[in-house]
């Protein structure tokens, strides 16, 4: 059974920077992709940002892009969001989530999922 644990959120006021962690107790982790997705109150749950298996192909949703950085460390089976630059419009809950192929995109392709952190942002 795969688990996934996030970290990291919090209240950070506008413009500055937090950075979320999710660490996964999964043996093929090194193997799948891995993505962020946030939910605010009120709206459906939206892409983020994305990592493939190796960690070497990325991808980012336009509303944070140049500010929204993904990595992750295979040894430690953790994967992060360094989140810069921080607007109101990022408070959210945010999800990491966990594929079973080396890359993916879309939320349906993702059966792993961890409880969420919050992050809010004051203006």
């Amino acid at each position: 059974q795969v688990q996934l644990v996030e970290s990291g959120g919090g209240l950070v006021q506008a413009g500055g920077s937090l950075k979320l962690a999710c660490t996964a107790s999964g043996r093929a982790f090194s193997m799948h992709g891995v993505a962020w997705f946030r939910q605010a109150p009120g709206k459906e749950r939206q892409f983020v940002a994305a990592i493939n298996y190796s960690g070497f192909k990325t991808h980012y949703a336009d509303s944070v892009k140049g500010r929204f950085t993904i990595s992750r460390d295979n040894a430690e089976r953790t994967v992060y969001l360094q989140m810069n630059s921080l607007i109101h419009e990022d408070t959210a809950v945010y999800y990491c989530a966990e594929a079973r192929t080396k890359w993916a995109l879309r939320q349906s392709d993702f059966p792993y999922w961890g409880q969420g952190t919050q992050v809010t942002v004051s203006s």
